[in-house]
């Protein structure tokens, strides 16, 4: 029996998740799939009967529908990234491989056929509309940005873009931060001195891997003003940080509730997609009984 567990944004809010992502331990001698992204850690498992509601709910991951921002396309290379992982760690069944290949499929066809991503954006474009939205000049402020990734990446192409000139990145790989800095004019700052760092800045954009915050209430002055987006998941800054004044904080949950304000998704294209899941799923049931009734044979 194909066996699922999954802790996301749409059975558990983000302090939720946090707590509960430390329960999900998958074990490494049994063949699984393991999905980690910032909505959602899904742990897939086994062999045999598969229910329709595993298959439904997959699929629907895979063409955007269950994200935090519906129909963002990352979610497509994290399940690969994923499959592919554990394709190289162990032997997955054979239904856990068609599983996930027709998952991806499905998710491509949906972007493909309906205009569900059209106009969807990824969490660093949201950051990126707030800084508009709140008309933070950024040729005059010092922007900060801890941890290097695609997030971060798209994040700095932005703000070179925008002739921002006072940006710095930390990291814990200070080489990394380096590599990052010098390829967008920015300084990069050891996270040894993140402290020195807070103190003169304006605007700190945190999207770390960290399994704990990094910024701590004390780090930052009582009279400090700053805006700062925490995109991390776990969370990278203490959450009363936000009770502070002169502190903006926004956080994954922050970030996905502007997006869902600012973005009219037509209902009708989600209908068109919901129609291609169904279409697929019954080719994966198709599949199954036919597969089922060979070796039975």
């Amino acid at each position: 029996m194909i066996q699922c567990q999954r802790i996301n944004n749409a059975n558990a809010s983000l302090a939720e998740r946090e707590r509960l992502s430390g329960t999900l331990f998958p074990d490494d001698s049994q063949a699984h799939v393991l999905l980690k992204t910032c909505n959602r850690i899904e742990l897939y498992w086994g062999e045999g009967d598969i229910s329709s509601d595993i298959i439904r709910h997959l699929y629907r991951v895979a063409s955007g529908l269950e994200s935090g921002i519906t129909g963002e396309r990352a979610i497509q290379g994290q399940l690969k990234n994923a499959y592919l992982e554990a394709c190289e760690k162990y032997k997955l069944s054979s239904q856990l491989h068609k599983l996930f290949q027709t998952a991806m499929h499905t998710g491509k066809r949906v972007r493909t056929e309906t205009r569900i991503a059209e106009g969807a954006i990824s969490h660093s474009q949201v950051t990126v509309d707030i800084l508009k939205k709140e008309n933070v000049n950024l040729k005059q402020k010092v922007v900060s940005i801890i941890g290097v990734n695609k997030l971060t990446e798209d994040i700095l192409k932005f703000l070179t873009d925008k002739q921002a000139v006072n940006i710095f990145l930390s990291n814990r790989n200070f080489e990394k931060a380096q590599t990052l800095a010098q390829k967008y004019k920015g300084t990069a700052i050891r996270m040894d001195n993140k402290k020195d760092m807070l103190e003169f800045t304006n605007v700190l954009i945190c999207a770390t891997s960290a399994p704990h915050t990094i910024i701590k209430e004390d780090d930052i002055a009582d009279e400090k003003e700053m805006l700062i987006f925490d995109l991390a998941f776990p969370r990278d800054v203490e959450p009363a940080l936000a009770n502070r004044k002169g502190i903006r904080l926004f956080d994954l949950e922050d970030v996905e509730q502007f997006a869902r304000n600012n973005i009219s998704l037509r209902n009708n294209e989600i209908k068109e997609a919901e129609q291609i899941i169904e279409e697929e799923l019954h080719k994966f049931s198709e599949w199954y009984n036919y597969t089922k009734y060979r070796l039975q044979a």
